[in-house]
């Protein structure tokens, strides 16, 4: 990787793996691009910054052309919840704006990563241990475009010899970048009520169990795979990737342990609860594991500690710049 392009750069993952980049890469090697015209500060003060729709071909193939980028992390995307409200809209952004990227990529000979989801699986994939080669018969727009998504990138990899390469992330858990509308989004929700309110109410049952993972981990796992042996991976695309598996109610002991006060409460949100029902409780990343090394560093006990810590810092941190303003 000598020139890289982020796609959805203000995004959950894409605020957090631009900066990673930059720290690795040198900021004037990272290109972030997104829909946001006034990107987090830190964003667009540390590197050069493209505000532009994925959808449109010829500013991104202008980008690519310009900066000479040999390498696209493409992160745009509309997610699973927001993607059942707008159907037409996440096919047109999820899809057609992926497959401007890997047409860019065809035409400028550039490397592609991916990220799936836990969304690309269905109800008649096994759960538990879920294998990496397994039925993908997703039942909500989002994973069906992510199961579309994983197969044009196969489909340019072995057409026009393109070096793509993607991760399913199971649900992840952030403090630099809010939420955008996504099934597992309870798992970051419950940390800003919990040192807010000592409350939560959560769209999930209790004993909703998916994988998840904390966005270091998240970060870390799509530049190893971008910087892996590319003659070791006898799966390209779509590496099954988790760090813990946990339930709303497990999550929310774990956070009792450090603000006893904390209570939650739980109002279904049954679009979201009928995606997560489908989704798988634990997957199997043993590929991952073997073929690049894949190995997360925080578990459910330290995600949770680094968590209210980060936040509670910024709290102080907003209370003591109100203080020096006022």
């Amino acid at each position: 990787m000598k020139k890289i392009l982020v796609t959805g750069a203000t995004g959950q993952i894409g605020v957090e793996l631009t900066q990673a980049l930059r720290e690795r890469y040198g900021a004037a090697y990272v290109i972030a691009a997104g829909h946001i015209s006034q990107p987090p500060t830190d964003l667009s003060q540390s590197g050069l910054y493209f505000h532009f729709d994925i959808r449109d071909a010829s500013a991104l193939i202008q980008i690519v052309k310009d900066y000479h980028c040999d390498t696209i992390f493409h992160l745009a995307a509309l997610l699973s919840a927001v993607a059942e409200t707008s159907p037409l809209e996440a096919w047109d952004i999820n899809i057609n704006g992926l497959l401007n990227v890997l047409e860019a990529a065809r035409i400028y000979h550039c490397a592609v990563f991916f990220p799936s989801s836990i969304g690309a699986f269905g109800p008649e994939t096994p759960r538990f241990d879920t294998p990496q080669d397994t039925i993908q018969r997703p039942k909500s727009l989002y994973g069906i475009t992510k199961v579309s998504g994983e197969l044009l990138c196969e489909y340019y990899h072995h057409h026009y010899g393109i070096d793509t390469r993607g991760l399913r992330y199971p649900g992840l858990i952030s403090n630099k970048a809010l939420p955008g509308g996504g099934t597992t989004d309870y798992a970051v929700d419950i940390f800003y009520a919990a040192v807010k309110n000592r409350h939560y109410d959560c769209f999930l049952r209790a004993d909703t169990q998916l994988d998840m993972m904390y966005m270091p981990d998240a970060v870390s796992a799509a530049i190893a795979l971008m910087e892996a042996d590319s003659d070791k991976l006898n799966h390209r695309n779509a590496f099954n990737v988790t760090a813990m598996s946990f339930t709303p109610a497990q999550l929310a002991a774990e956070i009792q342990k450090h603000l006893p006060d904390f209570t939650i409460a739980y109002t279904i949100d049954p679009v979201r609860q009928a995606i997560a029902d489908s989704w798988p409780m634990h997957m199997d990343d043993s590929a991952a594991r073997s073929e690049w090394g894949w190995q997360p560093k925080y578990d459910l006990e330290a995600t949770v500690q680094d968590m209210l810590e980060q936040i509670e810092f910024k709290n102080r941190k907003v209370k003591e710049d109100d203080y020096v303003a006022g």
